[in-house]
């Protein structure tokens, strides 16, 4: 027989779960613990790994260009969707799609193990993440489609429990991932790290096809996907579901960020938390654990207690959600002020932010992708799919390009000690032309790295830093506070007449800097030097990381890819006990740094909040399903005779 005479085409007249849900479950959690394992390790690896990756030391990545290039990733694995959905609602059907695209998504993933072997790490790097955008994001409104295709008239109700359940395995891989994968980059390096969610998600792909005889395989619909498309139904269905994603992508702008600026932030917070230090990428995994929890919770108490007193819509569910995201990033807001003032808050602020942020997330994501299906024409599930999907990567594609829009560019970005036949390159500075008041000379020694920067002012400008590491050393290696950094810089400024600004970045990074040759605050020719206090780690080890030693070598991955550079390593700058550097550096900054940052996010998801409540009171909601069809079909049919 043919796989077309062989394969269901429609869901069978069961009272019961369908015999293909837990293929479909388990390929789900292997594949999550892949894509997330992946994903929780990105921004750390950009900022702390991807510079030693090559031959010799390269070019440390900002964190907000970090941020900018995690974020642009995940909007092009929510973008891709709607390829995957075209290719599956027209031609090949959803179980083609999804096996074939699981086998690029593999490649990806190795891709990315593969860095730094042969060739420019960063070139694997966007290799692999392209492939797996393609992969991961063309899967995705197939595999939910096809969770919903397994039901019939007779077992929908179902269907909210399975996509529970469908959500749980999502977060029982990405817990399991979130925990290890940090863990392995950490001691065993990226190699291993990226490696180890690439055979996951192989695993994830045989898992799938060996339910292949179970699924329900809905035929591709052709150009009747375009004629309900184009229908008075199917427009008007698209657009008031887009009405609902607009908010949706809000949310996901904030989501999104707990593998990005909480990451960030994380790292400048006390990680003791059950006597354990943990990595700053794996406090993420508290959102998948409390999915876990929240998802049944939600179900079986919290859902039926309020809707006791308050009926719960799947709207209201969603509209009280994104209150709830502002919740989170309030609390990081606040948390990071005290960051600002210098001080090294507990973890403990973002563990409860987390609760308020999964909370969002079952009552956003959960319940919106439900009712996304429920309300999508039969001939587009999977386009409706990639439609709430879409909403996911204009979320990203919002904080991408917010911290593209904050990132203030340098003059010297990309010169390197490859330009010239000595240790020093001079560049013209504002005037463009070298042997002027703003001349701009860098140093390198002869290894290429860059050793020293040069500008008109330095002598004024390394006198107050002087002053300020003689502050610091005096008071046991503690920074000062804006108010007394201030008085140490005084009237001073420089040669263009602008003063020298004082600014405690947290309590290992102070900022002193002007607006330089053109005067004008924040652009590329601010210049100035960051103090950075270099501390020993003196935390002792819990009993459970004790017990992990064996497990491990004796150093991290950084410091063995720093001895073999013949870069300093973490231990002899233990040895060397506290310490603070000078950092100079032309332009470089960002506009909105810190509080700031979480205070303005807090804002934009605040006023979407608000306005959604007006969006939702006049939404008029009307379900779809596939066997009401073919009972519609039969009944012409029937009549026609």
């Amino acid at each position: 027989m043919s796989e077309r005479q062989t394969y269901a085409t429609s869901p069978q007249a069961l009272d019961g779960m369908p015999p293909g849900i837990p293929y479909i479950i388990g390929n789900e959690a292997a594949e999550r613990f892949s894509f997330y394992g992946m994903r929780t390790i990105l921004t750390v690896f950009m900022v702390n790994y991807l510079w030693l990756m090559g031959g010799s030391a390269g070019e440390r990545m900002g964190e907000a260009e970090a941020t900018s290039r995690f974020h642009s990733f995940v909007s092009v694995v929510y973008l891709t969707p709607v390829l995957g959905a075209v290719l599956a609602d027209f031609f090949f059907g959803k179980y083609r799609i999804i096996m074939w695209l699981s086998v690029v998504y593999c490649l990806g993933h190795g891709a990315l193990a593969l860095m730094g072997l042969a060739g420019e790490a960063g070139t694997w790097l966007m290799v692999g993440l392209w492939l797996i955008a393609i992969g991961s994001g063309g899967i995705k409104p197939c595999v939910s489609a096809h969770v919903g295709d397994q039901f019939g008239s007779s077992n929908r109700r179902l269907i909210p429990r399975v996509f529970n359940w469908f959500y749980w395995s999502i977060n029982l891989g990405a817990f399991a991932s979130t925990l290890l994968t940090p863990w392995l980059l950490e001691w065993h390096g990226p190699h291993l790290a990226f490696g180890v969610p690439g055979v996951l998600m192989a695993i994830a792909t045989l898992v799938f096809w060996m339910g292949r005889w179970k699924f329900v395989h809905i035929p591709p619909q052709g150009a009747k996907v375009v004629r309900e498309l184009l229908s008075g139904e199917g427009l008007k269905a698209l657009l008031k579901l887009s009405a609902i994603y607009a908010f949706v992508a809000i949310f996901w702008a904030l989501f999104d960020q707990s593998g990005s600026s909480w990451v960030l932030q994380a790292e400048n917070m006390d990680l003791r938390f059950l006597g354990i230090t943990w990595l700053p990428s794996q406090i993420q995994a508290l959102n998948p654990i409390l999915i876990l929890v929240f998802i049944p919770l939600f179900s079986y108490v919290v859902y039926p207690l309020i809707d006791r007193f308050y009926p719960l819509t799947p709207l209201r569910k969603i509209a009280i959600g994104l209150f709830l995201m502002v919740v989170s990033f309030v609390l990081v807001a606040v948390a990071q002020e005290r960051i600002d003032a210098g001080g090294t808050p507990s973890i403990s602020w973002q563990l409860v932010g987390y609760i308020a942020l999964t909370a969002a997330e079952v009552m956003v994501s959960v319940v919106s992708l439900e009712f996304s299906y429920t309300q999508a024409p039969r001939s587009m599930k999977s386009l409706v799919m990639a439609l709430w999907l879409f909403a996911v990567s204009l979320g990203n594609q919002v904080t991408a390009r917010i911290n593209d829009f904050i990132q203030v560019g340098s003059p010297l970005a990309g010169i390197s000690a490859s330009q010239t036949s000595g240790n020093e390159i001079a560049h013209g500075g504002l005037d463009g032309q070298v042997g002027t008041l703003d001349d701009l000379v860098l140093v390198f020694d002869g290894e290429g790295r860059r050793t020293d920067l040069r500008f008109a002012g330095r002598e004024t400008l390394d006198g107050l830093l002087a002053a300020v590491e003689a502050q610091i050393e005096a008071s046991g290696f503690e920074a000062p506070s804006n108010s007394a950094g201030r008085e140490l810089v005084g009237d001073a400024s420089d040669p263009w007449g602008n003063p020298y600004r004082y600014r405690l970045v947290n309590r290992n990074r102070i900022r002193i800097w002007s607006d330089g040759p053109d005067k004008t605050p924040t652009t590329k020719w601010d210049q100035g030097a960051l103090l950075k206090i270099e501390r020993p780690d003196e935390s002792e080890p819990g009993a459970l990381e004790k017990v992990f030693d064996r497990f491990r070598p004796e150093r991290t991955w950084i410091d063995r890819r720093r001895e073999a550079l013949g870069l300093p390593t973490g231990a002899e700058r233990a040895a060397q006990g506290h310490a603070v550097k000078r950092e100079y550096f032309v332009g470089g900054r960002v506009k909105l740094e810190g509080a700031a940052y979480f205070w303005f996010f807090s804002g934009l998801m605040l006023a979407s909040a608000l306005l959604f409540l007006l969006v939702a009171k006049f939404y008029r909601p009307k379900e779809y399903f596939h066997d009401e069809e073919d009972e519609a079909e039969a009944e012409e049919e029937a009549v026609g005779r």
